[in-house]
C-alpha cells in the first residue's frame, strides 16, 4: 500500500514538539488536538497541521464560577429509601452522594422545589408536615437571590470565608428531613434540587488520571443571567486570543450527561442520554410559562429511574426534552455564530456536555456546525456518528484512549486496538466517517512502537478505503425499520450505554444494531408514535421490534393500542417481514403477553395459562435460518424462558430447557420470526441477516454478494464497478464467495486483510 496523509487527528501536549513531528510525518496526520488535561505550546502550535483546540463552555472558568456560585448547574436528586419504624422519622437526604460533587440547594425554597413521596402509597407529604435540619432556607436568602441579579458581592465574600456560601451545606452539617406524623412501615423518599459543585467528566478524569491538588471545575448554566453573558463574552476574548486555531472542538457546549458519584468516589448513576443535568428553578420557571403547567420533581425523579433511555418517557418528560433542546440549539448556535465570524470551524464533540444537541433531533442542524467528533466503540457508534446529517464532515476518535489505565508498563495496547478497528471498519465500509484521529497523551502511545506501528497501518487503511467508498452507495439487499419509543432521536442509539459498553439486560439487543451496523442493508429508526400517525413506509421491507417487557425499546403499554396492532399486523399480512427480539410487543392484556403472538406464533408464559396444555416442542433441523451453521452454535444472551409456540404451523428451529427459543411463522404473505435474544458475533451476525431475508420473501439475496465463511464479509458497490472480501477476525481466512450474478469465487485471506476486485 502506497504512502498517503490525510485524514487522521492525532493529540498532542506540551514539551513533545520532536515526537509529535515524527509520528505527523510517520502516521500522515493532518491535524493535532489538545486533550481534556493537556495544552499545546507555542511550537506545536506552529506544526504546519490543522490544530483543533478543546473549548468548556460551562466549565473550566473557575474564576468567575466562584464570583457566581449561585449560577452553578443544578439536579434532581432522590435520597435513598428509608423506613419509617415509628411515626418520626428521619432521612439523610445526602447519604450515598458525593459532596464534593454536589450540595443540597437551599437558595430556593424547598417547601416549594422539594418533594417528599410515600412511596408505599404514592402520597405526595404537605411541605407542611416536614421540615430540615439544617434549614437554610430564609427569607433573606430568596432576597440575596434577586439581589444577586444586581450584584454578586454577597456570595463572593461568604466563598472566600468558608469555601461554600453560606446557603450550601458546610463540611460537618449533617442533612435532615424529619417528619413526626409519619406511618409505620411506610417508605420515604426525598426529591431535592442540588447544585453542582463538581463537572463530572473533569473529575473522571481527575480520579483516572491521579490529578492531585488541580482544582475542580465547578460547571455554571447558561440559562442564569451572569452566566449567560460571561458565556459569550469569554468565547469572544478566547477567539482573539488563539489566532492559531483551526477548529473549535465545543466539549460538547452546556448540560453533562447524567452522571453521579457516591460517596466512596465511584460512578453511582450514569446515563448517556439523562437530563437530570439540566434543572433549575429558572428552567422549571420556563416551562411552566410556555406549556401551561408546572413540572413536578417526580417528573425527572421518575421514582427513582430517573428517565433513563431505558424508561418508556412519559408526555411531561419528552415536553421537557423538547423545551431543553429548543434553548439549547438556540444558544450553541450563538457561539457557533461567532466561532464563523472569527474564521474557524466549529466541531463537537458526541459525549460529555452533550444532552440538547442530540444530533437526529429536530433542532441539531439549526445550531449550525461544521462537523462532529465522537469516540467509536464499534460499529454501531461508527455509524451513530457517521450518518449524522446537517454537518459538513464527520469524525471517529478510535481506541483505546491514550490513558495510563490502558497505556503502562507491561501492558499491550495492540489487541484492543485491532478489535475496535475491525469492528468499526464493518459500518465504514457501508457509511464511512471522514476522519479518523485519537485521544489521551501523545506521550504515552509514544513508549509503544508496536502501537504506533499498527495505528500506521490503519491510517492508510482507512484513507484507502475512504477514497473508494465515500459517496457511492453499496450494494443493499433490504431496508430494515427498528421501532421504539424514541424512532429517529434514537439512531443507532438503541440499547446502547455509555458508547456501547457492556450490560446484562442490554447486550442481548445490542447485538442487533451492531450487525447492522456493517451488513448490506439500509436501516432507519421509528417511533411507535410515528408509525402511528404516518403508517410504515412503502420502501420498509422488514420491521423489527426488541427489547425488555416494559422498556421504550420493546413498548409497553403502547400495544394496547388497536390502531398499532392493525398496522403491524396488515404490514405482515402483505408480505413484510416481522423480527421479535425479547419481548417483543408485550403487554399483558386481552389474555396474551406478546400482543402480536398471531403473528410470531409463539407467546410467553406469565403463569396464567399454565392448565393449558402446550403440544409443539419439535425443532427442525434443517432450515433456511440455519443453513451455516446448527441451532447449538447460537448464543441467545441473557435469552427468554417460557416461550412457547402457539400451533403446529410454527416453525420452532430451537427449542430448549423447556423453551423456544428461534423460531419463523408465516402470517399471510409474510412472515414473523421470533429470536429469544441475539448478542453480536458471527453467527448470530449470519442468523440476523438470514432471518430478514426470510422474513421478507427475499431468499435468493443470500446467494448475491455474499461470503460463505462467517468471519468474511462482501462489500459491493456497483456505481464504481468495485467490491471487497473481508477478513473480520485476526485468524488466517479461506471462503467462497457470491458475486452479483450468483457466480461462486474463492479467496485466502490474511488476518483482519480485505481483497478488493472489479465487478466484470
Amino acid at each position: 500500500m502506497k504512502k498517503t496523509s490525510g485524514r487522521l487527528t492525532l493529540p498532542s501536549e506540551n514539551n513533545f514538539l520532536k515526537e509529535t513531528e515524527e509520528l505527523i510525518a510517520r502516521l500522515g496526520a493532518d491535524a493535532i488536538r489538545d486533550s481534556d488535561g493537556t495544552k499545546l505550546d507555542e511550537e506545536t502550535l506552529s506544526l504546519p497541521v490543522k490544530v483543533y483546540s478543546t473549548y468548556f463552555v460551562a466549565r473550566g472558568h473557575n474564576e468567575f464560577a466562584k464570583e457566581h456560585m449561585e449560577e452553578c448547574q443544578q439536579f434532581y436528586l432522590m435520597s435513598k429509601r428509608v423506613t419509617a419504624f415509628s411515626h418520626h422519622l428521619e432521612i439523610p437526604y445526602m447519604d450515598g452522594f458525593f459532596r464534593k460533587q454536589v450540595t443540597p440547594d437551599f437558595l430556593h425554597d424547598p417547601k416549594k422545589w422539594w418533594e417528599l413521596i410515600d412511596r408505599t402509597t404514592g402520597e405526595v407529604i404537605s411541605p407542611e408536615r416536614w421540615r430540615l435540619s439544617p434549614d437554610k432556607f430564609v427569607k433573606s436568602s430568596g432576597e440575596k437571590a434577586e439581589a444577586s441579579k444586581e450584584n454578586s458581592k454577597s456570595s463572593t465574600e461568604e466563598t472566600k470565608e468558608t469555601g461554600l456560601p453560606s446557603y450550601f451545606l458546610q463540611d460537618g452539617e449533617t442533612a435532615l428531613l424529619i417528619l413526626e406524623d409519619a406511618t409505620p412501615f411506610h417508605e420515604y423518599t426525598l426529591s431535592f434540587l442540588a447544585f453542582a459543585l463538581w463537572d463530572p467528566t473533569e473529575m473522571y478524569n481527575h480520579i483516572t488520571n491521579n490529578w492531585g491538588d488541580k482544582p475542580a471545575d465547578i460547571p455554571f448554566d447558561i440559562r442564569k443571567p451572569y452566566s449567560n453573558r460571561f458565556a459569550k463574552e469569554e468565547l469572544k476574548r478566547w477567539l482573539k486570543a488563539h489566532p492559531k486555531t483551526d477548529v473549535v472542538r465545543f466539549t460538547t457546549f452546556f448540560y453533562h450527561f447524567t452522571l453521579q458519584f457516591n460517596h466512596e468516589e465511584k460512578e453511582k448513576f450514569v446515563d448517556w442520554f439523562g437530563y437530570g443535568g439540566t434543572v433549575s428553578v429558572e428552567a422549571l420557571e420556563a416551562f411552566e410559562k410556555e406549556y401551561g403547567y408546572r413540572l413536578r420533581p417526580e417528573d425527572l425523579v421518575d421514582e427513582g429511574y430517573f428517565h433513563s433511555t431505558f424508561r418508556t418517557p412519559t408526555k411531561a418528560y419528552l415536553d421537557y426534552m423538547d423545551f431543553i433542546a429548543r434553548f439549547v440549539a438556540k444558544e450553541a448556535k450563538e457561539l457557533v455564530d461567532l466561532v464563523h465570524a472569527s474564521g474557524k470551524e466549529a466541531m463537537m464533540f458526541l459525549g460529555d456536555n452533550w444532552i440538547g444537541t442530540e444530533p437526529y433531533g429536530k433542532y441539531f442542524k439549526e445550531i449550525g456546525l461544521d462537523s462532529v467528533v465522537g469516540s467509536v466503540g464499534g460499529g454501531a457508534t461508527l455509524r451513530l456518528i457517521a450518518d449524522i446529517p446537517g454537518v459538513r464532515y464527520t469524525e471517529g476518535r478510535f481506541l483505546p484512549y491514550f490513558f495510563p489505565d490502558t497505556f503502562y508498563e507491561g501492558n499491550d495496547p495492540v489487541p484492543e486496538a485491532m478489535e475496535n478497528w475491525v469492528s468499526a471498519r464493518r459500518a465504514i465500509m457501508r457509511k464511512p466517517v471522514d476522519r479518523i484521529g485519537y485521544g489521551g497523551y501523545l506521550s504515552l502511545a509514544y513508549k509503544f512502537p508496536k502501537f504506533i506501528d499498527y495505528i500506521a497501518e490503519v491510517a492508510e487503511e482507512f484513507r484507502d478505503l475512504y477514497e473508494k467508498v465515500k459517496g457511492t452507495k453499496p450494494y443493499t439487499k433490504l431496508k430494515v425499520g427498528i421501532i421504539n419509543a424514541w424512532g429517529k432521536l434514537r439512531s443507532w442509539q438503541a440499547y446502547m450505554v455509555a458508547h456501547a459498553l457492556y450490560y446484562q439486560k442490554a447486550y442481548s439487543y445490542f447485538g442487533i444494531l451492531e450487525a447492522l451496523s456493517g451488513m448490506d442493508t439500509d436501516v432507519e429508526f421509528y417511533s411507535f408514535d410515528e408509525l402511528l400517525e404516518e403508517g410504515v413506509p412503502k420502501d420498509v421491507d422488514v420491521l423489527i421490534n426488541a427489547g425488555d417487557a416494559m422498556t421504550s425499546w420493546s413498548g409497553g403499554e403502547i400495544w394496547k393500542e388497536e390502531k398499532l396492532l392493525s398496522l403491524f399486523r396488515s404490514f405482515v399480512y402483505n408480505g413484510g417481514g416481522l423480527i421479535g427480539v425479547g419481548e417483543p410487543s408485550a403487554c399483558s392484556f386481552q389474555g396474551k403477553y406478546f400482543q402480536l403472538a398471531d403473528v410470531f406464533g409463539v407467546d410467553k408464559e406469565m403463569g396464567f395459562s399454565l392448565s393449558t396444555d402446550k403440544y409443539f416442542k419439535t425443532a427442525k433441523t434443517e432450515h433456511f435460518l440455519l443453513e451455516d451453521f446448527p441451532a447449538e452454535n447460537l448464543n441467545f444472551g441473557e435469552s427468554q424462558k417460557s416461550i412457547y409456540a402457539l400451533e403446529k404451523e410454527t416453525e420452532i428451529l430451537e427449542y430448549s430447557d423447556g423453551s423456544v427459543h428461534l423460531s419463523a411463522h408465516d402470517y399471510g404473505k409474510g412472515r414473523g420470526i421470533y429470536i429469544a435474544g441475539l448478542p453480536y458475533n458471527l453467527e448470530n451476525t449470519r442468523l440476523l441477516l438470514r432471518a430478514l431475508l426470510y422474513s421478507a420473501h427475499k431468499e435468493e439475496e443470500i446467494r448475491k454478494w455474499q461470503c460463505t465463511n462467517l468471519s468474511c464479509e462482501l462489500h459491493a458497490y456497483p456505481e464504481k464497478g468495485i467490491y471487497a472480501v473481508v477478513n473480520n477476525s485476526m485468524e488466517k481466512q479461506s471462503t467462497d464467495f457470491y458475486d452479483g450474478r450468483g457466480r461462486k469465487h474463492s479467496a485466502e485471506l490474511l488476518p483482519g486483510a480485505m481483497h478488493w476486485y472489479t465487478i466484470d
